[in-house]
């Protein structure tokens, strides 16, 4: 199966958590790294202060075994804040807000958090654990994403439609290395099935690394201090051409990043280029999903014609 942006990930059927535990166990079985445990994820997440930890949206098993790693470290004492990928940067007033206000009768402040936090097209039941475990903790809630609106705006009009010039010194999206560029639409194209124009790549990519640097910013203030967990795709903690690549030196020594790859029969990156892209990297079931490149290839959107 072709590896896909999150961005055309689609859920599949749900599976018992024993089920899901007893898949993740036997997922090294053929794979060239170890499978996704939750005493081993729990063990990795300690090595550093600032973790950004990948996953594929969508894969029921390894939220189920991140939300396990994630309480063993926090009962360990651990207290760092949770910076979530799925709540946009400008509705960090309103999620604050609504984490002190009394929710709504009959509304648990879980969900009255996503609801004012405007959060749309995500699917939350995966994600109200960590939330849940964020309140019980006392753990800071981060929201650090670019808006899909603004990453709209990016792709259309570049990043001085979102960022003054200012904010594009700061956020560190001057000059950008060629090669930088071309391996992000590269990665780009390939999670939209290798149908784009070059073009098309081109402008989406930018939106990514728009996204990245936003990210960066979003988890700034806590990576010298508490530290902090980022939760977020695969492609946003790739050290290459992820977060790391607009943290400094300093920063950097002390973030682990962790990739949870899935198995897909040979089409995954080989050992040795997973160990460029991450510190770490475990090997997961695959999801069961439709293939997300057919209904693309019917409705020719990206077919022949758009390149």
């Amino acid at each position: 199966m072709p590896r896909l942006s999150p961005l055309l990930r689609r859920a599949g059927a749900l599976a018992a958590p024993a089920a899901l535990a007893a898949a993740v166990a036997t997922a090294a079985g053929c794979a060239s790294a170890p499978a996704l445990e939750a005493e081993r994820l729990a063990a990795a997440l300690a090595q550093r202060p600032n973790v950004l930890l990948g996953e594929v949206h969508d894969n029921h098993a390894q939220h189920a075994v991140r939300v396990q790693a994630l309480r063993r470290l926090l009962a360990g004492g651990a207290r760092p804040a949770l910076a979530f990928e799925q709540f946009d940067r400008d509705r960090q007033a309103a999620l604050d807000a609504a984490r002190t206000a009394e929710p709504p009768a009959g509304t648990t402040r879980v969900d009255h958090l996503i609801e004012q936090a405007g959060a749309r097209g995500w699917d939350w039941p995966l994600y109200r654990p960590y939330l849940e475990l964020a309140l019980q903790y006392d753990l800071p809630i981060v929201a650090a994403n670019l808006s899909r609106a603004q990453a709209g705006q990016v792709i259309r009009d570049g990043y001085a439609s979102v960022f003054d010039a200012a904010a594009r010194a700061r956020l560190g999206l001057e000059r950008l290395p060629a090669e930088f560029l071309a391996a992000h639409a590269r990665a780009v194209d390939d999670g939209h099935c290798n149908l784009l124009s070059p073009e098309s790549a081109a402008r989406l990519a930018r939106a990514q690394i728009a996204r990245d640097a936003l990210l960066a910013e979003a988890i700034r203030p806590h990576l010298n201090g508490r530290g902090v967990v980022l939760l977020t795709g695969n492609g946003h903690a790739r050290n290459d051409i992820g977060v790391p690549f607009f943290l400094d030196a300093a920063e950097r020594a002390r973030t682990l990043t962790i990739g949870l790859i899935e198995e897909d029969r040979g089409t995954a990156p080989a050992g040795a280029a997973l160990q460029r892209r991450f510190d770490r990297h475990f090997i997961t079931p695959a999801q069961p999903r439709p293939d997300p490149c057919e209904p693309l290839r019917r409705s020719g959107q990206f077919g022949p014609a758009a390149r």
